[in-house]
């Protein structure tokens, strides 16, 4: 059977009634594609520009390595000036790459750049842009954003391949207990189904991003994300109105990121084993009950 994709809905410009009952209100991903032809990133985003503008701050880089497992999530594996980066990925395929860049506090003129979509929807989280860059080749492990906001996923210079999974997929994606990100011992690309097993008949869809292009991606959505060229991306971030998925996030923010890195320090090696564990038996679990249920 395998891991079954469908191909995402392409609009080129929606409205707003058509957004939310056809996507804000499902929770169902679509592209947009003509949103951020509207914006002066559109013409001015090229890695050249964004090296003038951010100059020669150092930045984290992240790498495909399995985490460290007495490190909290997030921990950066090097670091480098940001131009040095940028020419980097715009000559060499590299795992490197920066997550969660805010790129406002060394520049703030790119604020004039880009336009949130209030046209389409409110609780935009106004102060909290963050950028994404990747080398060609590039890869992010499969999650889902603690925040569990819904998230404008705009990308620029080059194509970035995507695949998603409604949260109900979570067990079946081997998500570890306290986290918000899955087993990383499978390639979700090309996953071994004899070891795996719950992966086979999961249900996702596929998506590829070119430069311009927007990724509406709703609160909770499961992504994998690659990237098929030294690229970059801006996410921009909404609340959900629901107070359950309000508390659910201060929940994720808090309780369970502290407990987790706390756990992380005092258990190091020990707790991840248990948490890999129980990731294996659950996923097992959901695939012998035949979850989620359609």
């Amino acid at each position: 059977m395998g891991i079954i994709l469908s191909p995402i809905d392409v609009v080129e410009d929606i409205s707003r009634e058509d957004f939310y009952e056809n996507y804000l209100k499902k929770r169902k991903p679509v592209v947009i594609r003509n949103m951020a032809r509207k914006w002066p990133a559109y013409q001015k985003w090229t890695m050249d520009y964004m090296k003038e503008m951010v100059g020669d701050i150092e930045v984290p880089l992240y790498d495909s390595s399995k985490a460290d497992p007495a490190a909290p999530i997030n921990t950066a594996a090097a670091k480098m000036k940001f131009t040095e980066y940028i020419d980097l990925i715009k000559e060499t395929p590299t795992d490197l790459r920066i997550f969660f860049f805010d790129p406002i506090k060394a520049a703030p003129q790119l604020l004039n750049d880009y336009i949130f979509p209030k046209d389409l929807m409110g609780g935009f989280l106004d102060k909290y842009p963050s950028m994404f860059f990747g080398g060609k080749g590039s890869v992010t492990f499969m999650h889902f954003d603690i925040d569990m906001s819904h998230i404008f996923h705009t990308h620029f210079n080059g194509r970035k391949h995507i695949l998603l999974f409604d949260y109900k997929w979570k067990e079946r994606l081997y998500k570890l207990p306290f986290a918000t990100y899955a087993l990383e011992d499978y390639d979700i690309e090309h996953p071994d189904f004899e070891k795996f097993p719950a992966l086979d008949g999961i249900e996702g869809i596929e998506c590829y991003l070119e430069h311009g292009d927007t990724l509406f991606m709703p609160t909770g959505w499961w992504h994998w994300m690659k990237y098929l060229d030294g690229s970059f991306s801006i996410s921009l971030r909404a609340w959900d109105k629901s107070w359950a998925v309000k508390a659910h996030s201060l929940w994720n923010l808090t309780a369970q990121r502290g407990f987790d890195n706390f756990m992380k320090a005092r258990f190091k090696g020990k707790y991840m084993d248990w948490k890999e564990k129980k990731a294996i038996e659950r996923a097992h679990r959901a695939l012998a009950k035949g979850l989620p249920k359609r």
